[in-house]
C-alpha cells in the first residue's frame, strides 16, 4: 500500500497545482479469497484484488467527484486535469466544502489503532481455505426420513479478506483504516415427509479467525430448516411480537435512515423536526460506539475524515442527533455531525440476558426469525413486512408459522417496546438484541 499512498499524496498536490481550491482523495484496497462448496464438493474459488482512488475536487465554488481503478501516475494526472475541466462546467454550489479542520480525525495514522487486523491472515493458503470450507459441512447427504426430513442441498462459502482505506485532504487530513474479515455462510434445503422443500441459512463473521464460529454454521442452518417442518396457521389479530437478534435490524435501520441528512433535507423522513423530542418509548436507547477496539463496525473516522465519537442517537426515547455531513448541514443551516453511525448498539431493557429470558417474560406471542418481502414508507413510517417464525406459548417455542404479515407505523411500534435482551450477535455492526413489543397487528 505504500506506493499507492505516495501516489495519492502526489495526486493531491497535482490537483491543487492544476487549479483546485481544495481536494480530498480516498484510496481503497481490498483483497478477498473465497471457497464455495455445494453438496459435499468444492464448487467455486475466487481471488479478487480491487484498488480504486476517489478524487473530490472543489474548483471555483463548484464540486465534483471522480474515481479511477487505474493507479498509474501519468494516467491519473491526465484524469485529474480533465476532471478539473469538467467541474468548471458545472453550476456553482458554495455550500460544498471540506469539514472544518478541528473536526477531523487525528488519531488514525497507521490504520491499526482499533485492533481489527489479524496478522495470521498471511498464513492462510488455498489448501487451508479449502479444508475449512469442506470440514464445516454437514454433508454427505443422508436419507433421514426417520427424523422427518431428507437433506436436499447444502451450499456454503468461506472467505477471508483485507480492507485498507487511506484518506487525505488539502487541510492536512491523513487518516487510515485497516481491517481483516473472516466470514462463513450456509444455505440448506431439506424435504419433509410430505415432499415440501424448506430452506434456511446461517452465517458468522469476525475480524479475527479465532473468533469465527465456522464449525457450527452448517449445522445451525440445517437445524433452522428442520425447525420449519409442520407449520401451523394463526388467525389475524394483535399479538406480542418477539424479534430474533439475527433479523432485528429490519426494525432499527429505518429509524437510522430517517435521521439521515438526505432524507431530512428532502422532506422524506418520518422523523423530521424530531431532534431533542421524546418520540419513542423511554425503554429505547440507541448509541453509536464506533471506537470499540477489536469489534466489527468500529471506525475512527467517517467518509469525510471527521472523527467519530461515542454518542447517543436516541436516549430513553428522545432523539439526540441527526446524521449531517458538511454539505447537508450547510443546506439545512444546522451544525454538522458524523455522516452516519457505524456501530449501532440498542441498550438492554427489562433485565433480560437471553432470548429465553424474553420469551419467559412475554409468555405468549409470535417469535419472528426472518422477514421475507414487504416495504416501508420513509416519509410516513408505515410498514408492512412478511414474516416467518414460531408461535410462543407459556414462554416456549412451538409451531412454526409462515406467510403472515406484520403492519403498523415505526413510531407506534417503538412506543410498544417492552423488552430488549443482551444477546446481540458480535458479527454484526448493528448490535441489536432480541426485542419484544406488545399488541402488534398480524395478518394471515
Amino acid at each position: 500500500m505504500n506506493k499507492e499512498i505516495a501516489l495519492a499524496r502526489h495526486c493531491l498536490e497535482f490537483a491543487l497545482s492544476e487549479g483546485a481550491e481544495k481536494a480530498r482523495i480516498t484510496l481503497t484496497r481490498s483483497l478477498m479469497d473465497l471457497v464455495g462448496v455445494l453438496n459435499g464438493e468444492v464448487d467455486k474459488v475466487a481471488h479478487a484484488l480491487d484498488r480504486s482512488m476517489q478524487i473530490q475536487l472543489f474548483v471555483d465554488g463548484k464540486f465534483g467527484t471522480f474515481s479511477s481503478n487505474c493507479l498509474e501516475q501519468e494516467g491519473l494526472e491526465a484524469f485529474i486535469r480533465e476532471a478539473i475541466g469538467t467541474v468548471r462546467m458545472l453550476e456553482e454550489d458554495r455550500l460544498r466544502d471540506l469539514p472544518a479542520p478541528s473536526r477531523l480525525a487525528k488519531d488514525a495514522k497507521t490504520g491499526l489503532e482499533l485492533g481489527l487486523y489479524d496478522e495470521t491472515i498471511s498464513e492462510f493458503t488455498p489448501e487451508k481455505r479449502r479444508a475449512i470450507a469442506l470440514e464445516s459441512m454437514t454433508w454427505p447427504r443422508k436419507t433421514q426420513l426417520e427424523k422427518g426430513f431428507v437433506l436436499i442441498s447444502e451450499e456454503g462459502e468461506y472467505s477471508d479478506s483485507v480492507f485498507d482505506s487511506y484518506t487525505i485532504d488539502s487541510q492536512g487530513l491523513e487518516a487510515r483504516h485497516t481491517e481483516t474479515s473472516f466470514e462463513i455462510g450456509y444455505e440448506t434445503t431439506i424435504q419433509d415427509s410430505e415432499g415440501n422443500h424448506l430452506s434456511s441459512y446461517w452465517w458468522d463473521a469476525a475480524p479475527f479467525f479465532k473468533d469465527l464460529k465456522w464449525q457450527d454454521c452448517a449445522v445451525t442452518a440445517l437445524r433452522r430448516a428442520v425447525a420449519q417442518i409442520g407449520p401451523g396457521s394463526v388467525p389475524s389479530g394483535k399479538y406480542n411480537l418477539i424479534v430474533d437478534s439475527e433479523c432485528a435490524s429490519k426494525l432499527v435501520t429505518p429509524l437510522l435512515n430517517a435521521l439521515g441528512g438526505y432524507a431530512l433535507q428532502q422532506n422524506n423522513s418520518f422523523l423530521a423536526d424530531s431532534l431533542g423530542k421524546k418520540v419513542f418509548s423511554e425503554k429505547l436507547t440507541i448509541t453509536d460506539r464506533p471506537r470499540t477496539t477489536g469489534q466489527t463496525g468500529s471506525r475512527l473516522f467517517d467518509s469525510e475524515g471527521v472523527a467519530t465519537k461515542e454518542m447517543d442517537i436516541i436516549s430513553q426515547g428522545v432523539v439526540k442527533t441527526y446524521f449531517l455531513n458538511t454539505y447537508m448541514a450547510a443546506k439545512m443551516e444546522m451544525a454538522p455531525t458524523v455522516e452516519d453511525a457505524t456501530r449501532i448498539c440498542v441498550s438492554p431493557y427489562g433485565g433480560c440476558i437471553s432470548q429465553e429470558d424474553v420469551l419467559s417474560k412475554v409468555g405468549d406471542g409470535i417469535l419472528v426469525t426472518g422477514f421475507n418481502g414487504g416495504n416501508s414508507n420513509s416519509a410516513t413510517g408505515n410498514f408492512s413486512y412478511g414474516i416467518e417464525g414460531f408461535v410462543v406459548k407459556d414462554g416456549k417455542i412451538g409451531t412454526p408459522v409462515r406467510e403472515m404479515l406484520i403492519t403498523g407505523n415505526f413510531i407506534d411500534l417503538w412506543n410498544k417496546l417492552t423488552l430488549a435482551a443482551d444477546d446481540a450477535r458480535s458479527c454484526m455492526s448493528k448490535q441489536i438484541p432480541t426485542l419484544a413489543f406488545r399488541d402488534i397487528d398480524f395478518a394471515s
